[in-house]
């Protein structure tokens, strides 16, 4: 990943077409949503690369955030960005609490679920029309291996995590669970232990 890119936190996606004058509807993953359109000038990745765009104006229909940006100004020019993520220089952004974070922030923390069990690590987040996913891809998945059954063993009394949960469990994460990115099942987030606790049954997948 280039250091233009890994300074870069997603912060929306691009909709459909608004109209035809080049407006497009946005889908912001920030709360509230409207705090995407602080930003003015916004990186938008299409084909691939990370490419400037100026909001020139913005609004609301049906509740959706909708935006002109700049040097797009017909429905098939705003067609083509439709599903490009939008990125924000991180220096831009605010800096966050510690019951706050942002998605880049999570990929590769280890995950465990209140059982402390190690399911494995985040990957990446995918979209859904209902809502985000946190995938989640233990070690022997990732690497096509499995460990031995005597490997790396927890305490059999964390039974909610504690001071061992971010030690693997009786078994190290072998599948991939795809966990709603939701208050109801993040439970904890601990950025400076790269560690994040979920409400999640690791038989669930």
């Amino acid at each position: 990943m280039s250091g233009e890119s890994s300074s870069l936190i997603e912060l929306g996606v691009v909709g459909a077409p608004f109209g035809v004058r080049g407006w497009v509807k946005l889908r912001s993953f920030t709360d509230p949503p409207d705090r995407l359109l602080q930003h003015r000038s916004l990186q938008l990745r299409v084909g691939g690369s990370w490419v400037p765009y100026k909001v020139e104006a913005s609004g609301r229909s049906g509740g959706q955030l909708t935006a002109k940006l700049s040097g797009v100004n017909d429905r098939d020019q705003a067609g083509v960005l439709r599903g490009a993520q939008i990125g924000v220089p991180r220096a831009e952004l605010p800096q966050r609490g510690d019951k706050d974070f942002y998605r880049a922030d999570l990929i590769g923390c280890e995950v465990v679920n209140l059982a402390g069990r190690y399911l494995g690590k985040v990957q990446h987040f995918v979209e859904t029309p209902a809502q985000v996913l946190m995938v989640v891809r233990g070690d022997a998945a990732a690497t096509g291996e499995t460990e031995s059954s005597g490997a790396k063993e927890s305490s059999a009394s964390a039974a909610v995590p504690g001071e061992a949960e971010s030690r693997r469990a009786k078994e190290c994460g072998t599948g991939e669970y795809w966990v709603p990115a939701v208050p109801l099942h993040l439970r904890r987030v601990d950025l400076t232990a790269r560690l994040v606790v979920v409400d999640w049954d690791d038989a669930a997948g």
